[in-house]
């Protein structure tokens, strides 16, 4: 045999087997993703179709995702007490519009004993970069600044957020604009919402929540409901929603459900009131949303010291993103409305009937805060207070904007 037909016949034989191996990894990813969607998909008593796209599966409360983390195996489902429902519910109808609802809620509900939860599909696990990072945020780059008093910041998130630091809070809620922010690219994020922390360093626990725009996750543009929780600033543990296991939903609110309508420049305002509070008696941390609507909660079993307090409650918004801290271009993802925080009632996004709690009980205002952005020329934050008026929280704007956020 010839030189020349021993090289063809090597290439062939090369090419064949690179099929062979594309064919067995192809075979064990669509093997990895049955598996992972068997995990992620309940079996489900009532199937609701949203106009949105959506499809809510009306799950058994004890067959709800957070039952496959080790520590809940015999974990008994606590409801909301009562005093925690029961809170401050300020907001006033004459600047703002209060009938913000579910799309999915138009057609239909979930049967008494069971809760609603956003199915997961084949084609939002292809979007993630791993199926082991399907529902997470990436882990927190951190390097030095002189800027910031604990000395980090994030260097693929940038954030505009007021904030307070003390002791023993146990519980912090908010009025929260909603708008529809456009996101630059597909693996980008932008939120608008409260953390409670148990520090401010780069080994953060938190529990989150709020609204935002996340295509990679949830496949469209759509401004949605969320909640996240970490203990080890996003390296391994916690995620969005009902994505892994953990946070235990008890409510009618479908975590990662579209919320509308949204506000509009010079037009209606619309706002969610989202607030979180810790039950001291089993360090349970509860969400609850427009004052007196139970979600769900993050057990004691998956938190750390957030189960006795948190230290550091912070409002605002956060954009995720590789393209940001001086690389050109920045990204144009926005940040709350858009506009920079300069603009604020009706073209800035707000925040407001901020209130913190600690062990008085109280709710009330914060008493010392801090406006702080981490790039004031791509987004701004401006804290309104002025003598007798209640304080007012303006965050956002449009990223990449010449010549200032290059």
């Amino acid at each position: 045999m010839g030189e020349s037909k021993v090289a063809i016949l090597f290439v062939w034989v090369f090419f064949a087997l690179c099929i062979i191996r594309l064919n067995a990894e192809s075979s064990t990813l669509e093997r990895e993703i049955e598996a992972k969607l068997k995990q992620l998909t309940k079996p489900a008593v009532k199937t609701i179709k949203s106009e949105d796209g959506d499809i809510i599966d009306c799950v058994n409360i004890y067959d709800q995702p957070a039952f496959d983390h080790p520590a809940l195996k015999n974990h008994t489902i606590k409801m909301m007490p009562d005093y925690l429902l029961a809170s401050e519910n300020s907001r006033t109808k004459e600047d703002s519009e209060s009938e913000i609802f579910q799309t999915w809620q138009k057609s239909g509900s979930c049967p008494k004993g069971t809760i609603p939860i956003r199915r997961i599909l084949k084609k939002d696990l292809l979007r993630a970069a791993s199926l082991d990072s399907f529902g997470r945020k990436s882990p927190q780059l951190y390097k030095n600044s002189t800027n910031q008093t604990n000395g980090y910041i994030p260097e693929n998130r940038s954030s505009a957020y007021l904030m307070t630091v003390g002791y023993n809070y146990i519980g912090a809620q908010a009025d929260i604009n909603v708008w529809n922010p456009k996101v630059a690219q597909p693996n980008e994020f932008t939120t608008a919402q409260i953390w409670a922390k148990n520090n401010n360093n780069p080994y953060v626990e938190s529990v989150e929540s709020g609204w935002m725009v996340n295509p990679m996750l949830y496949g469209d543009e759509a401004t949605r409901f969320f909640a996240y929780w970490t203990r080890d600033s996003y390296r391994s543990t916690g995620c969005f929603d009902l994505t892994c296991s953990g946070f235990v939903q008890i409510g009618q609110i479908v975590l990662g459900g579209t919320i509308k309508p949204v506000s509009s420049f010079w037009g209606p305002q619309y706002e969610i009131n989202v607030g979180m509070f810790l039950d001291t008696n089993t360090g349970n941390w509860y969400l609850k949303l427009n004052s007196n609507i139970a979600v769900g909660y993050w057990p004691a079993e998956i938190l750390g010291s957030l189960k006795h307090s948190a230290i550091c409650v912070e409002w605002g918004g956060q954009v995720g993103s590789r393209n940001i801290r001086k690389k050109s271009p920045h990204t144009s993802t926005q940040m709350g409305s858009g506009e920079f925080a300069s603009g604020r009632f009706k073209e800035a996004c707000f925040i407001r009937n901020i209130r913190i709690q600690d062990y008085s009980l109280q709710l009330k205002y914060p008493q010392n805060v801090n406006a702080m952005s981490e790039e004031p020329f791509c987004y701004s934050s401006l804290h309104d207070a002025r003598r007798g008026v209640e304080p007012i929280f303006y965050f956002g704007g449009p990223g990449r904007a010449l010549p200032h956020c290059p």
